[in-house]
């Protein structure tokens, strides 16, 4: 049996009568073709130029074709049809509909018509409507089991569950207990909340085959589905006396001993579960994938995650699937050499993943470890040229390895690619900016933060990182200043952000204001370690007359890891050097 009996593709079969039916004598744009023979050729040919366009899959043409027939014979219904079904195929339900009924008008004995009727109303979502075709369809041809199916189906998609069930009882006594009709009747049942009854439709089938273990575990969901466990127990226990190593009953059972917190038992099933290999892998994902969820706010879920994981591998030993998951159980755990290990396993067995290789990218991004990011983003984009991710992480990779002209072309690479995704299209922009400014290109540095800024205008990183570099050159500095303070209102706590601040307050003779910045980023640790800051600091201190104090934070400085030839100068004259003297 169907559901819904298909039409598509059966007006072929109509085409005989299409081309003798009466014709008006009005050709386009309102033309009287007075021939009857020009009138009848005319209409033929656009009746047989539609039927080659839809078999040619072009069906905006084919209603064109159409449409243009009926203007020359508003009386052939085969037309209305073939446009109902058009309209149909290109999402148009409502004209679909409005065609379908004007075909059914014309002959309301082509039981075709009738079909494309009811499957337009259900489309449209009046299920009612297409209920009461079927209902006609039935009562003319009561041989035609689909036709009272459908009509059932339709009644109950119409919430009419009564008449639903009483349509499939009339159905069963003619044809016998057959699935379709069991299923669609326990569906309603249930509706209704009469769980026993809907369980004796699933036992009809019992009865019928009972070496079937497939309805068993229907009657078992039933029960389950219900609240109604000890039932469900019984059954499931059943099912494995007859196949001890059936999957569902297992993990069923394994789940009702988590909730009774019957630990050992609950490992004995699912260990039994896990086990076959007939189980399919991709629902053993789908039962461990929860985990990867829980460890965000449960780390202790990560050993129980894992023996499940041990469990896929153990079954499926050849599968990149498993070594997969394992990876993503450890990298959400931020176990990251072993993550890196699986994910390196699961390659090594199927390397036509992307997701596996961005895993292994996106690792090695934050282990830092810029090497191994380059060589593993540089096999990626040879492997997937078209993937914008390979070129992001690579860019990334030849920055940090101040590679700056290779990450300039590698990025410029990934925004021809292109990103659905704003964020990382900003970051590109932004990365580009950074790597502009350090090859002294900074019409193009600035352009590349200005379209970071565009598509994430609260980005602090951007906004620090290009009015610091803007002060570095003396250049803008009000409207670097201005995107300093916009950094420290998204980030306040930024002890980087406050010594840009300080340092472009500096660059515009504001030494005072400065003063008081710099040393509020200097009572965080990070900025008491940064030689950056310190020289800055002394940069301050020497233009407000403290030339003392200025040699010992310079000396600091140095001290930390410092050795610009502008530093060592400024220690040696003792006296601030401007950068353009440097």
């Amino acid at each position: 049996m169907r559901v819904l009996v298909t039409v598509i593709g059966l007006g072929g079969m109509l085409l005989l009568g299409a081309c003798n039916s009466a014709k008006k004598a009005t050709g386009p744009g309102g033309m009287t073709i007075k021939d009857p023979g020009l009138l009848e050729q005319r209409a033929d040919s656009l009746f047989f130029a539609a039927q080659r366009s839809k078999m040619l899959g072009d069906y905006k043409t084919a209603i064109t074709q159409y449409s243009d027939y009926l203007r020359l014979n508003k009386r052939n219904p085969t037309v209305y049809y073939e446009l109902s079904r058009l309209f149909l195929e290109v999402r148009n339900p409502a004209y679909a509909l409005i065609f379908a009924r004007k075909a059914v008008t014309l002959d309301t004995s082509n039981h075709w018509f009738q079909l494309a009727l009811a499957e337009a109303l259900s489309v449209n979502e009046q299920f009612d409507s297409a209920a009461t075709v079927f209902a006609g369809l039935s009562r003319k041809y009561p041989e035609s089991e689909d036709y009272q199916f459908n009509r059932g189906v339709l009644l109950a998609k119409a919430n009419k569950t009564d008449e639903a069930l009483e349509v499939f009882d009339t159905l069963e006594g003619k044809v016998g207990v057959m699935e379709e009709l069991v299923y669609q009747k326990q569906k309603l049942l249930l509706k209704q909340s009469r769980v026993e009854d809907a369980a004796n439709e699933i036992r009809k089938l019992i009865a019928q085959d009972p070496q079937e273990v497939r309805y068993y575990q229907l009657l078992a969901e039933v029960y389950d589905a219900n609240d109604r466990v000890a039932e469900a127990t019984d059954i499931y226990k059943f099912i494995l006396s007859k196949d001890a190593h059936n999957p569902r009953a297992l993990i069923a059972l394994a789940n009702y001993a988590k909730k009774d917190n019957n630990q050992p038992l609950y490992w004995e099933y699912l260990t039994r579960a896990f086990a076959n290999p007939d189980y399919s892998i991709d629902e053993k994902i789908a039962y461990v994938y929860p985990y990867l969820q829980m460890l965000e706010m449960d780390t202790t879920k990560l050993e129980e995650g894992l023996l499940l994981t041990d469990l896929v591998i153990k079954a499926h030993p050849t599968e990149a699937k498993a070594y997969a998951l394992r990876a993503d159980m450890y990298s959400q755990a931020d176990m990251l050499d072993s993550a890196l290990a699986c994910y390196n396993k699961a390659i090594s067995l199927d390397d036509t993943r992307f997701s596996v290789w961005y895993q292994l990218m996106w690792i090695y991004s934050r282990k830092e470890d810029p090497h191994a990011l380059l060589v593993i983003s540089n096999k990626v984009t040879d492997k997937f040229p078209q993937e914008f991710m390979g070129y992001y992480f690579k860019g990334v990779a030849s920055f940090l390895l101040q590679q700056y002209p290779s990450a300039v072309t590698t990025l410029n690479k990934a925004l021809t690619i292109g990103s659905g995704d704003k964020k990382f299209m900003a970051d590109v922009y932004s990365l580009l900016g950074d790597a502009y400014h350090a090859t002294a290109q900074h019409e193009l540095s600035d352009s590349s933060y200005e379209r970071a800024l565009m598509l994430r205008p609260k980005d602090a990183v951007v906004l620090n990182n290009y009015s610091y570099y803007l002060s570095l050159r003396g250049e803008h500095l009000e409207k670097a200043a201005s995107m300093s303070r916009r950094s420290l209102e998204l980030q306040p706590e930024s002890a980087t952000y406050m010594d840009t601040y300080a340092w472009i307050l500096f660059r515009m003779d504001k030494f005072e204001e400065a003063r008081q910045w710099i040393e509020k980023a200097l009572q965080y640790p990070v900025a008491q370690e940064d030689p950056n800051v310190l020289e800055h600091y002394g940069d301050i201190l020497f233009n407000l007359k403290e030339v003392a104090k200025a040699m010992e934070y310079w000396q600091k400085a140095r001290d930390k890891g410092a050795s610009s030839v502008g530093l060592t100068r400024k220690i040696a004259e003792k006296r601030y050097i401007h950068a353009s003297q440097q």
